[in-house]
């Protein structure tokens, strides 16, 4: 197995759509590279610790590539708004890779590079060594999954997975 970090605004937007994928085992919902130890939610919500909201990303390479992984992402959310992704702003929103190793960071550079002609404005992607990461607190695991009738899975999450699933099946 190998594992992909990646930060594209709330986390439960990142789940949802990443547990879609054939090939990728887990998905969990966390915090990165932030100056507290051990944070919780409403630490990190304050915009004062230094964390993402991020989704560790567990998948087999041998049924899904890096590469297709950070297509998905970059389909799934704008990486061109620095710390926000729709009405969710703040630094913890903020778009980010965060590698694990060279190799990560290598594609994924390689990869913003070359799709940055598709966007009109720039793309503000953080790349980044991960540092730390915490798993979130266990209301926000599977979170969709276990609120779908949620006002913020209703209007937020279901419409951008609908979206996903719809552009996934045309190709």
């Amino acid at each position: 197995m190998n594992v992909a970090i990646f930060g594209a605004g709330c986390f439960w937007c990142v789940e949802a759509i990443f547990s879609q994928l054939e090939g990728v085992n887990s998905v969990i919902s966390g915090y990165c590279n932030g100056t507290t130890k051990n944070p919780t939610y409403e630490s990190i919500c304050s915009g004062n610790t230094g964390h993402a909201e991020v989704c560790k990303i567990d998948f087999n390479p041998d049924i899904i590539t890096f590469e297709e992984l950070l297509t998905v992402f970059f389909q799934t959310h704008d990486p061109t708004t620095l710390n926000r992704q729709g009405a969710d702003v703040g630094t913890q929103y903020r778009s980010g890779i965060f590698y694990i190793n060279e190799e990560q960071k290598k594609i994924s550079e390689k990869f913003i590079k070359n799709i940055s002609d598709n966007f009109t404005n720039p793309i503000v992607t953080e790349v980044s060594k991960l540092d730390t990461f915490y798993e979130a607190e266990n209301y926000h695991q599977d979170y969709y999954k276990n609120n779908t009738n949620a006002p913020y899975c209703r209007f937020v999450i279901k419409p951008k997975l609908d979206k996903f699933l719809k552009d996934k099946t045309k190709k």
